[in-house]
Order: structure tokens, then sequence, then C-alpha cells
């Protein structure tokens, strides 16, 4: 019984795991996250504003919804190197993080914090978002203790999504489509690029 009950769930995990609510070709469900929200730097000072996902306009986006543990975060290390090699110009481009602190290893959500603030010290132009109640994951029904890659467009469509490690031939493949999109983005008013 234990070994077909194991089957079973083998059979079933693909489709579970593209199961979520993020569909190519239609902008993310709205989420609003009120506790907590996304990590702010005003003069040198942390803090936490109101957050919503209908902000991801204007922009060509990578959001990454990541449990707050060390093994999701991992998942897509090679993606995030390959995106900080790619030096897209910062004024086209935004990567938005969002770490669902409700799925950390209990007792871990404080250190978890601790690291996403000096992650923000050390780079004040990345967006951060604590989600403390898992409101993202339950709306958009993510994979639980894992990692979401989503590309969105500047107009908020998304283009690509994954739950899971993205393989090195999806990471090109990737790194691919955001060059694509920012080659077709409008470029914003009153300025230069920067990168």
């Amino acid at each position: 019984m234990k070994g077909y009950l194991l089957l079973l769930a083998s059979l079933l995990l693909p489709s579970v795991a593209d199961a979520h609510r993020v569909e190519t070709g239609k902008p993310l469900p709205p989420v609003f996250i009120a506790n907590e929200g996304e990590l702010v730097m005003q003069q040198q000072t942390l803090g936490y504003q109101r957050w919503s996902s209908e902000s991801l306009t204007g922009k060509v986006r990578m959001l990454i919804h990541v449990a707050g543990r060390l093994s999701a975060k991992e998942q897509n290390a090679p993606l995030i190197a390959a995106i900080q090699q790619a030096h897209f110009p910062r004024s086209r481009f935004q990567t938005t993080t969002i770490v669902n602190t409700d799925d950390a290893i209990p007792g871990s959500a404080i250190f978890v914090e601790r690291s996403i603030k000096a992650s923000k010290r050390d780079a004040p132009w990345q967006h951060f978002v604590i989600d403390s109640s898992g409101v993202a994951r339950h709306s958009w029904q993510l994979i639980p203790h894992g990692s979401t890659v989503v590309i969105l467009d500047a107009q908020g469509i998304v283009r690509f999504a994954k739950d899971g490690a993205l393989t090195p031939q999806e990471v090109s493949s990737t790194i691919a489509l955001l060059n694509q999109l920012l080659t077709t983005a409008p470029a914003p008013a009153g300025g230069a690029l920067s990168s």
C-alpha cells in the first residue's frame, strides 16, 4: 500500500507543481501585502510599506517568490548569477524578490529577515518584499518550501513562470527572453539608460 501511494504521489507531482494560478499571457492575480511588505530605505533607515502586485508595471521584471529557507534560495542561484552578469539597465529592468517568512524553518524567520535587510543595504535599488503571512503563495497557489520565477513584461503581463529550479537551458532561454522584452519595451521618459 505504501509503495502504491508513493507511485501515485510521483505521478501527480508534475501536475501539482504546475498548478499555480500564474498564467502566461495574463496579468498576475492581484496580491496585496499589508503585514510587513516592501522593504524600503529612507536615508539610512530600513522600514516597511504596504505592497501590491499591481505596482509591477512600467519595467520588465523578474519576480522571484521564495520560501524563507536556504534550500529554496539556492534553487535559482544560477539564474540570479546570470541576471547579475547580464547587467540589464536598471531604468528598464527590475528584480522583485518576495520572501515568504511564513514558510521558514521554525525559529529562523528573524535570521532570514536580517539577511534580506543586509542585501537591501548592499543593493538599495533591489525590491524585497517580506510576506510574513504567506499571502502571495496562497493566492497564487505556489508550491511550499520552494522558489518560483515569473517574468513580466513592462505592461505586467506574465511571459514566463515556473515553480522550482530552472534547468541550465531554461536559464539561457530566460536571459534571451529578458533581452527580447527589453529590446521591445518603450524607453522611460526623461532620461538616458543606466546600468
